[in-house]
């Protein structure tokens, strides 16, 4: 894997938070006029959307194709114009964050906040898949520590959660703060599933085709680079 650095080193003074959002402004730099662009979910993902948002202020002409219903809303919040995949086929670049990077392959895991299904789905027919994280998103390999979450249909979840139990995982139901089931955007539960011991090409291979299981958060394939925050300043990784 080559590493590179087109950014600048920014490292004097400042903050994980105002690396991150350095690290976010690289990635929103990548957007060009005209552009249809997907527009990612989580607290890293929303510094690109807020950098998106001023340079549309600017003048940046582009729609965007949010992967979750908060995105959205701080898209329009922004006046960055919307659209659907209802009449998009194609997604030049997204914008996103993960919560494990897998430095060999920037293979991913993603969904901690609950929009793996439709990010997935924007990924899929993206051709450009920007990934924006701090440092320690960086793993040597997928789900040694992070659970991998697994969103299911609503009916007979526990029969779901026992076929992925069949796999090795131990899942656990999410949870509002409230102590009720967290329930995404389309609908669905999501059960965390901690692995030990896997292979994230095989096991992605393995939930495909748990019935109940609509997606889950194993990306293998998808990025095209990841713009990393650290101590050390802003770097590029591409594969």
């Amino acid at each position: 894997m080559r590493q590179h650095a087109d950014v600048p080193i920014i490292v004097h003074n400042m903050t994980m938070n105002q690396l991150k959002a350095a690290a976010a402004e690289s990635a929103a730099a990548l957007v060009e006029d005209g552009m249809i662009v997907g527009l990612g979910s989580g607290s890293t993902a929303a510094l690109a959307v807020d950098a998106i948002g001023r340079r549309v202020r600017q003048g940046l002409r582009i729609t965007g194709i949010p992967t979750s219903e908060d995105t959205a809303a701080q898209a329009r919040a922004l006046g960055i114009p919307l659209t659907s995949l209802t009449d998009v086929s194609e997604i030049e670049l997204t914008i996103d964050g993960a919560d494990e990077v897998e430095q060999a392959t920037l293979n991913l895991i993603k969904g901690h906040g609950g929009a793996l299904l439709r990010e997935k789905i924007v990924a899929n027919v993206t051709k450009r898949l920007v990934i924006v994280v701090d440092d320690s998103k960086l793993v040597q390999k997928l789900a040694a520590k992070f659970p991998v979450p697994v969103e299911v249909v609503q009916f007979g979840w526990q029969a779901t959660a026992r076929q992925l139990a069949a796999l090795g995982a131990k899942p656990l139901l999410r949870q509002t703060d409230e102590g009720k089931p967290f329930i995404s955007d389309g609908g669905n539960y999501i059960l965390d599933c901690a692995f030990t011991g896997v292979h994230a090409e095989s096991l992605a291979k393995e939930l495909d085709h748990v019935v109940g299981v609509v997606e889950h958060g194993l990306f293998i394939g998808f990025t095209s680079e990841v713009h990393v925050a650290s101590s050390a300043g802003v770097r590029i990784m591409v594969v």
